[in-house]
């Protein structure tokens, strides 16, 4: 028998191609952090008061959004549908190791969290000359915040998969949190417009932490002033997604279920 690594690359390449051939999830997993920033660009051209184009203010929020979106909720609405289906009881019952199919998850997760990074730079440069990072240091913070919010939503979407009774509830049990989060973690609502209490509330999900760590990445040094501590804070980013990481990965290993709550 090949090994779990092994395994799970296949698995994570099998993963990938059932994925595309579903159109409309494709569509509408990609789509959407894409067409409100050409929205909010085309709306707010000229009329916005930030200091910076609207597009460059809402880039890195968008991109935070997009990535929580094709880990937490690819992952959340995914797995209880396999549930549901009886396709993860049938993967248990054969030899491959359980962690070959979290592997999968993983290169499953990271593929579309690339796709969807290099489609919004590309729309934002291409469409609206938008501002990139502006040297190697901001570079880099991109690529760490990137993975440590992938990996965090990716486990989280893993463990809230299994709080759904079904694959019908799974989409209320992960859409509704996910979209009050964007309100208050700065994705469409500026940080200094939010009460205390959001922004505490805000501070215990990643999605805040990740939209800081790319407002860091893209927005010029001056900026940080509008964060309410008046920092970018990067150490408190990577710690905050470091412990998501480590509370993600202990919620999942406890509450994944192989089957569903009817099957005993």
């Amino acid at each position: 028998m090949p090994g779990p690594i092994r395994l799970g690359l296949s698995r994570g390449w099998l993963e990938v191609r059932e994925f595309v051939r579903e159109w409309e999830s494709v569509v509408f997993t990609f789509t959407l952090p894409s067409l409100v920033l050409l929205l909010f660009g085309a709306v707010f051209d000229g009329a916005f008061d930030a200091g910076m184009p609207a597009v460059d203010f809402y880039l890195p929020g968008l991109i935070a959004m997009g990535l929580m979106s094709v880990s937490f909720q690819t992952l959340g609405t995914g797995i209880a549908v396999e549930r549901e289906r009886g396709g993860l009881r049938r993967l248990r019952g054969t030899p491959m190791p359980p962690t070959a199919y979290f592997l999968g998850k993983t290169v499953l997760v990271l593929v579309l969290a690339l796709a969807q990074l290099v489609l919004l730079l590309g729309v934002a440069a291409l469409v609206h000359d938008a501002a990139m990072p502006r040297n190697t240091a901001a570079w880099a913070t991109l690529a760490w915040v990137f993975l440590l919010g992938t990996v965090s939503g990716a486990l989280l979407g893993t463990a809230v998969s299994s709080l759904a009774r079904n694959a019908r509830t799974a989409a209320g049990v992960v859409v509704v949190p996910f979209l009050a989060l964007q309100f208050i973690s700065g994705i469409f609502v500026p940080v200094a417009l939010l009460p205390d209490w959001l922004l505490d509330t805000a501070s215990l999900f990643p999605l805040k932490w990740m939209a800081q760590g790319m407002r860091a990445a893209f927005y010029p040094d001056g900026f940080s002033a509008v964060e309410p501590s008046g920092a970018w804070d990067l150490h408190l980013v990577a710690l905050a997604l470091g412990v998501w990481c480590a509370g993600g990965l202990l919620l999942a290993l406890t509450t994944f279920r192989w089957k569903t709550r009817k099957d005993g």
